[in-house]
Parts: C-alpha cells; sequence; structure tokens
C-alpha cells in the first residue's frame, strides 16, 4: 500500500492518550457491517478508519459480520463484502460472526433474567410502539413486565424451543420506560423468528436483536474502540449497559464519527436494494450505484477510493462532501497510470482525397506524455479515417476552431487536413467530409511553416476496432427533494447514454478493468460484465476536467 500520512483526528486523539495512560495495551478494532445489501463509499470511510487506525498502533481490526436477522442476510453479500474489504487494500485479522456467538448471547440473556432485568412480553410489536411514549411523555409499562423470573426462564426457554409463532413474544429489557432516552425504554432484546440463517440454519428460531448482539460481540472479541457513526450515540447508553449488565469482562468504548454524505447519492442500503430490486439499475455493481463493487466497475481505484477518505477526515457532526471531490481524487490517481489512446464516440467519415489509396504509415504517438516510462505506440494511418460528428461543423460560430468547410486543423499525432467538400443524404444530414491533407505537416518533423489554432482526434477507419461507450450522470437529479415525494422520483432519466464508435486496433488487447484515457473524452475503464472477446465495452469513469478545486475542502 502506498505511503500515508497520519492526519489526527480526535478518535485517533483519544487512541494516543489511552495508550499514553496505559488505559488499553494494544488497540483492537472492527468493521462490523450486516450482510443484508453491498457496501457503498461510506462504508469504505468506516474501512478505512478501523484498519489503518488499528495499523499504525500495531494492533488488530476484525471484519465481523453482524448477521442477526435471517430474513434480509445471504452468503451473496458475506461474500462481496469480503472482496471489497480486500480489493480496498486491507486484510482482517480475525473473521468472525454475530451467529457464531448466538450461544453465549442466549445465556448472557439467561443472566438478565435472573437478575430481574429482562423479562418475556406478550405485546405486539404494535402495542410496544404504542406504549414506547414521546420524547416529552414517558411510556406505558407492559402488563407483563413483572412476570416472574421462574415464569420467565420458562418461557424465555419456550420460546427458543419453537413453541411459539413469529411475533408471538419477544424477550426485553428491563430498564426505565420513562427515560428521558426512548433506547432505554425496555428495548426488544430477542424476537422470534422460525426462518432459515445462512449460517446456522435451522438451529435457532429466536435472535438477538442489533442493539444486544452488537455491544457483545464487541466484548467477545476484546475491541478497545467500537467506532460508529452518529446515529448510534443515543444508542450509546444501552450498548454500555447491555456490557455492564451481562457481566462481559471487557469493556469495550464506544466511539461515535460522522457518516459520509455525498451529493446527489443515496446513500442507505434500503433504497439501494430497492433500486436494484426496481431494476432501475442492472445490479449492485451498476457503475452509477456508489457501491464499492459498482465504483470497482466503472474504473475507480482502490487508491483514489482511500485517498478520498483520508482527505474528507474524521469529524463529530455530520455534513455533505461534493461528489466532484471524489472525482478529483481518481484523476489525480489515474493521471500518470493510465495510457493515452484515442476513441471516437460518435464517428464521421472522412476520406482524405489526396492520400494513396493502398497506403498505410505507422505512426509514432507517446503512451503518457506526463509519464515518459510508459513509452510509445504505433498508430495506423490512412486515406480513410473516423473523427467526432462535435468535431465538425457546416456553419460554424465565431472561433470554433474545429473542422468546418475551408478550415484547417491538426489531426493529433499525424497531419493538417483541409475540408473541402462535405457530402449528405437524402436527409441533409452529413454523412462524410472530403478532405486534403498537407504531406509536410507530419508531427514531429518539426515543421513551422504554418500554425493551426485547432486540433483533433481520430482512429483510421481501416483497422479500427468497433467498441460500445457507457456515459454517466448522476443516478439522483436533486439533492433537496419536495414534500410528498420519494428519491425515486429524481431519478435521473439521462444517467445512463450508450453510444457506440472506435477505438484505435492495440484496443483489440485490451481486458477487463484496463484503465485508460482517451484524448478529450476523459477516463475509462473496460467493462468486466458485458465485454466479450466480440465487443469491447468502455465505462467512462470521470471527463478530464472539473470546476472542483480541493483547496476549498482544506
Amino acid at each position: 500500500m502506498e505511503e500515508k500520512n497520519s492526519p489526527s483526528n480526535f478518535i485517533r486523539n483519544i487512541v494516543v492518550e489511552d495508550l499514553k495512560t496505559g488505559k488499553r495495551d494494544q488497540i483492537i478494532t472492527r468493521f462490523p457491517p450486516e450482510p443484508n445489501g453491498y457496501l457503498h463509499i461510506g462504508h469504505a470511510k468506516s474501512i478505512v478508519l478501523n484498519f489503518e487506525l488499528a495499523d499504525e498502533f500495531k494492533g488488530k481490526t476484525n471484519l465481523r459480520f453482524d448477521d442477526t436477522n435471517p430474513l434480509k442476510e445471504d452468503t451473496e453479500y458475506v461474500e462481496a463484502i469480503k472482496e471489497d474489504v480486500k480489493w480496498l487494500g486491507f486484510e482482517w485479522d480475525g473473521l468472525f460472526f454475530a451467529s457464531d456467538y448466538f450461544e453465549e448471547m442466549y445465556n448472557r440473556a439467561i443472566i438478565l433474567i435472573k437478575k430481574g432485568l429482562a423479562y418475556v412480553d406478550d405485546l405486539s410489536a404494535e402495542e410496544i410502539r404504542q406504549t414506547r411514549g414521546t420524547l416529552t411523555e414517558p411510556g406505558k409499562e407492559s402488563p407483563y413486565r413483572n412476570r416472574s423470573i421462574d415464569e420467565n426462564l420458562d418461557l424465555f426457554e419456550r420460546m427458543r424451543k419453537g413453541e411459539f409463532k413469529d411475533g408471538e413474544k419477544v424477550l426485553r429489557a428491563k430498564i426505565d420506560m420513562a427515560s428521558p432516552n426512548l433506547n432505554l425504554r425496555d428495548p426488544v432484546l430477542y424476537r422470534i423468528s422460525h426462518a432459515t440463517h445462512h449460517n446456522t440454519g435451522d438451529k435457532w428460531c429466536i435472535y438477538p436483536m442489533y442493539d444486544y448482539a452488537h455491544p457483545i460481540e464487541d466484548a467477545i472479541e476484546g475491541v478497545t474502540h467500537s467506532l460508529c457513526t452518529l446515529e448510534f450515540e443515543d444508542h450509546r447508553p444501552l450498548y454500555d449497559w447491555v456490557v455492564r449488565e451481562t457481566e462481559m469482562e471487557h469493556q469495550p468504548q464506544q466511539i461515535e464519527f460522522a457518516r459520509l454524505n455525498l451529493t446527489n447519492t443515496v446513500m442507505s442500503k434500503r433504497k439501494l436494494k430497492l433500486l436494484v430490486d426496481e431494476k432501475i439499475v442492472d445490479g449492485w455493481d451498476d457503475p452509477r450505484m456508489p457501491t464499492i463493487s459498482g465504483l470497482r466497475r466503472r474504473g475507480y481505484t482502490s487508491e483514489s477510493i482511500r485517498n478520498f477518505v483520508r482527505e474528507i477526515g474524521v469529524a463529530k457532526a455530520n455534513s455533505k462532501v461534493d461528489a466532484q471531490m471524489l472525482e478529483h481524487f481518481v484523476r489525480e490517481d489515474l493521471k500518470l497510470k493510465a495510457p493515452r489512446t484515442m476513441g471516437v464516440l460518435r464517428p464521421l467519415k472522412v476520406v482524405i482525397t489526396n492520400y494513396p489509396e493502398d497506403q498505410v504509415e505507422m505512426l509514432e504517438a507517446e503512451n503518457n506524455p506526463e509519464n515518459p516510462e510508459m513509452g510509445n505506440r504505433q498508430i495506423p494511418f490512412s486515406r480513410e479515417i473516423y473523427i467526432e460528428q462535435d468535431d465538425f461543423m457546416e456553419n460554424p460560430p465565431n472561433k470554433y476552431y474545429r473542422l468546418f468547410p475551408g478550415n484547417e486543423v491538426r489531426l493529433k499525432h499525424a497531419y493538417f487536413i483541409k475540408c473541402n467538400d462535405v457530402i449528405k443524404d437524402q436527409n441533409g444530414n452529413v454523412i462524410e467530409l472530403h478532405c486534403t491533407y498537407d504531406p509536410e505537416t507530419k508531427s514531429g518533423t518539426g515543421f513551422t511553416g504554418r500554425k493551426v489554432k485547432g486540433t483533433i482526434h481520430w482512429v483510421d477507419a481501416k483497422h479500427a476496432v468497433s467498441a460500445e461507450f457507457r456515459l454517466y450522470e448522476p443516478l439522483i437529479l436533486e439533492e433537496d427533494q419536495e414534500e410528498g415525494t420519494t428519491f425515486l422520483d429524481h431519478i435521473n432519466a439521462n444517467s445512463l447514454e450508450v453510444v457506440h464508435g472506435f477505438v484505435e486496433p492495440n484496443m483489440k488487447e485490451a481486458k477487463v478493468q484496463d484503465k485508460f484515457q482517451f484524448f478529450r473524452h476523459g477516463y475509462f475503464n473496460v467493462d468486466p460484465r458485458y465485454t466479450t472477446n466480440e465487443n469491447l465495452v468502455f465505462n467512462r469513469i470521470v471527463s478530464l476536467k472539473s470546476s472542483f478545486k480541493l483547496e476549498k475542502h482544506k
């Protein structure tokens, strides 16, 4: 992994102080995703934070799946998450599942019941909601709250044996129904779910709730600093209560930080799953998705994502980051790595009438002028070429320097050509240009006889390789949604445009996930899903330029 600085932040300062004072002698963190969807760019922030913090202080980081809800979880998600973490450049020290600890969690629940701190409740989920109270009014105690310890032990055991239906009973903590913190108003610890679990099969029909399971998992694994996003700040008293009252030996410290929010980007797994289920996108790895697999398929590099996450830093207050900042980092990463080449996305044929009909010559071009070590390549040139439709105008405005009747431009790496005739179809559409070239103006020969103001790119028609180009805009059209609408009402209908054109013949050797900079068009990645031996497909990662300035965010 590339060298990195370790900028100070409030979490790092806590860790430094804990080690300095001897409160902790080793740092153990964890990345604890729920396997109910694919990871997104927000998770990348947590991954980088947890792994790099532990790495800096020679500690350990576990990958742990909080798999407490069998109705929404799947091994597909487990494997995708493992792949994403590895692709981002990290190796976990321990691989664990919440389900590894189900027996331990059950036994700890027995401790709570015996201490009079948990009871079996017959109220339905809706009834529990109705009696929970509000921020200004206390909750109402359940009529089953004062069951005897023996009755609760018996009912809880029968819940485990499968004697009751889904929703018929729950196990609740007995804390304080008048607490100003709603999370402490007798939260549900276990619910009944006769569902097959991806890891434990049909062994269990009761499953722990996240707020009960999570702190026990951390305590079992010896996690020192349990890092989570701000929405869990109000859950911290319950987290500490569970660890303390279940008599766990180890006491982790929960610390909250601001989650990552990007402009024009949905960051909810529930909403992302809806996009997949409604077939608005072609899967979790659709290049328009903010998932790590989607960014990878689009062509983002792991280095660019790590550098982006480091730059935005760790804060205590939520804010929104301009999505262009992420694009900035992939440009910075690719500018020295990606070979330059030429691709014509919307072709217009040009016949160079004074070029010998059967002649083909090879022209030399640098692969990356910013990185000479990448060497040069040979490009074929002959009588017929393709240029971009946008590089010609029959009646141009002032200061239009590309091709128009009577004007001369330079072909990148080649010659000056001059437009003489315009060929149109029966509908008046331009379908072909006839031009002449000046053999004295070959690039690299030192020609200084005259200058032209426009340079355009091209590919040789005889040797060009056909290709599909997939061009992307933000999937979400507006950030601020109007009242009464959902995010689905703001889907950008133009988020994907597919065009067909041509690339240089050396692109025949391109492999999936290879990245290139196409002259004037931007950075592109060979799509791993749709590319075949007969069909070359490129995803545009980002355009070449942006108005974004990094200094604004420092």
